[in-house]
């Protein structure tokens, strides 16, 4: 049976596992607050889970995180047996506040379950717990973050064997015995000391990181650039996990005039100088911009606190531009397949259905194929792993996301932000080497295969209320079966949701081959691509547009003016 909030609540502020302390924050809620903490539980979706920090069932705590981990533990002992327990698990955490409270949780429940766990002693990347599930060759991995998410919140991501993010069947079946776990009476729990004795908790020191970074330079492609050691870069770990790696690999690679913002590079889970650490936000530059103007720098990078995720801001004509994800995602292709010694003939590209209609351009002038996933880096790691095991005969080259995430390699399975930097401090530096830049091979791009302008747009929705007007404009947009969007007419429709995807072009239906997924996806006859995606992790419903012009001007006033009117559709349909 269901239980209701009052249910919930009541059971917390009763429940033997709360203390004290924590019952008087209870009891302090007000009726709202109690509604918002306990009206759900945090959903453990496909990856993990994501929310506010606090008490209750709705909120990120010991508590829900115990139960994950007990939900984890289940399903990986009735999956892998004893192999699996022996393999393990690895966990890593980032500078957010709790993330050390939350990843020891995570092990001693892991530990009280018989499975040998491995936990690092401080604080590593979202990429390197990646590599330390293959190089220990663990069952599993957890990461305890929320990636660019603001302060208040705190996340835990679970990984497969192959170093991946959870995708099928492992997501449906851990989040199955998630959802039937008890977050008091079924989670077993054990001390930190009897699960050190007992040869279950072994904590990892700095014996990987070597290895990771070993690993990250090998995908370097000019190795020997003239002059890096005066190219002048701009870096910012933005409060995170990155500073010390980032530096000693940059160091370590010969470039030597590498500024790093200093009240910025110590980890800080408050992120007191950008309370939203992520640098998809141009804002979050204005430090790194003020000291680039100084030591005379054109190109400042920074990564998200987990350090999955790479931005860029240059100087071009005086001027300070920001790059997008799409457009650094553009410029490094073209820098790996114009530099890059051997391309292999079966090589493949893999992005997003969201990720600009321009880097299948630039593939397949150089015969790669381009393969298209659902949104998250998870499903390019999984279309790796299918190269591997000989589903396709394509060899991976590239994988990048809208949302400033890269990979070279197959050393991880997730987007990495330290190879982010080090690829686009040497694309920038050879750049500097032959008289360009970044700006000026962006624009030969835009040249060569038409000016597209586009903008990801997040409707932030809370609460109760939020999530059923996210779950009606969906609804509303598939209940219309629309032929006709904006005054323009559709040529193609994907619903990804049921795998449909209607061409009114040649009059056609057919079958979407990739997993199903609340999204859906129109091209309309100029060319004009507009998604809609109720987030996962967040409440929000984004909107992905890109229009297409003869100029950038033509095709940004054409963004402006199909955003403000799509904006005004989707409100409509809650009408």
């Amino acid at each position: 049976m269901k239980e209701s909030i009052l249910q919930k609540y009541n059971k917390w502020i009763k429940s033997k596992f709360i203390t004290e302390k924590e019952k008087i924050k209870l009891e302090k809620l007000n009726k709202e607050e109690i509604r918002d903490s306990f009206y759900k539980y945090l959903e453990f979706g496909t990856g993990g889970m994501r929310g506010i920090m606090g008490l209750g069932t709705n909120r990120m705590n010991i508590y829900m995180i115990r139960k994950a981990t007990q939900g984890l533990s289940n399903y990986l002992i009735n999956s892998s047996g004893e192999l699996g327990k022996n393999k393990g698990v690895v966990i890593a955490y980032d500078c957010r506040i709790n993330s050390y409270e939350f990843a020891l949780n995570s092990a001693l429940v892991l530990c009280a379950n018989g499975i040998r766990t491995y936990l690092f002693s401080s604080l590593r990347s979202t990429p390197e717990l990646s590599f330390a599930v293959r190089e220990l060759g663990c069952q599993a991995g957890i990461m305890i973050t929320a990636s660019h998410n603001p302060k208040e919140y705190n996340g835990y991501k679970v990984y497969w064997e192959d170093g991946g993010q959870l995708v099928e069947p492992q997501a449906s079946g851990i989040i199955e015995e998630v959802n039937k776990t008890d977050e008091f009476e079924d989670v077993k729990l054990i001390t930190q000391e009897k699960a050190e004795n007992l040869g279950l908790l072994n904590i990892l020191n700095d014996e990987l990181d070597e290895k990771y970074l070993e690993n990250v330079k090998k995908e370097s492609i000019l190795k020997d650039l003239p002059n890096k050691e005066n190219f002048k870069l701009l870096y910012s770990p933005l409060h995170g996990t990155g500073g010390r790696p980032v530096k000693k690999l940059l160091n370590e690679l010969g470039y030597k005039n590498v500024h790093i913002v200093e009240v910025q590079e110590k980890p800080d889970g408050e992120f007191p100088t950008c309370s939203y650490a992520n640098p998809e936000e141009k804002n979050v530059f204005n430090l790194s911009i003020k000291l680039a103007d100084e030591v005379r720098a054109k190109v400042c990078l920074a990564n998200d606190p987990d350090v999955d995720r790479t931005g860029m801001m240059v100087k071009e004509d005086n001027e300070w531009i920001y790059l997008n994800g799409n457009q650094i995602g553009m410029l490094l292709l073209k820098y790996i397949l114009d530099n890059k010694k051997e391309i292999p003939e079966n090589g493949a590209v893999v992005t997003t259905i969201v990720s600009t209609p321009i880097l299948d351009g630039i593939a397949e002038e150089s015969n790669l194929k381009v393969f298209r996933t659902l949104t998250g880096f998870k499903y390019i790691g999984k279309k790796i792993r299918e190269f591997e095991e000989g589903k396709y005969d394509n060899s991976f080259v590239f994988g990048m996301e809208e949302s400033i995430g890269y990979l070279k390699g197959t050393y991880v399975r997730d987007k990495d932000g330290i190879l982010g930097v080090m690829l686009l401090t040497e694309m920038a530096a050879y750049f500097e080497s032959i008289g360009t830049s970044s700006v000026k091979e962006l624009k030969k791009l835009y040249d060569k295969y038409g000016w597209h302008s586009e903008i990801t747009y997040p409707v932030k929705r809370e609460g109760i209320q939020g999530i059923e007007e996210i779950k009606k404009m969906m609804e509303e947009l598939r209940k219309r079966d629309l032929k006709v969007l904006l005054d323009k007419k559709i040529n193609i429709v994907r619903d990804y949701k049921r795998k449909k995807e209607k061409n009114y072009l040649n009059k056609s239906e057919s079958e979407l081959f990739l997993p199903e997924s609340d999204v859906i996806q129109y091209i309309l006859e100029d060319e004009t691509y507009i998604t809609v995606r109720p987030s996962g992790t967040e409440p929000k419903i984004k909107y992905y547009i890109y229009t297409k012009g003869k100029s950038k001007k033509e095709a940004d006033e054409k963004l402006e003016d199909i955003l403000n009117n799509f904006k005004k559709y989707m409100e409509s349909l809650l009408n």
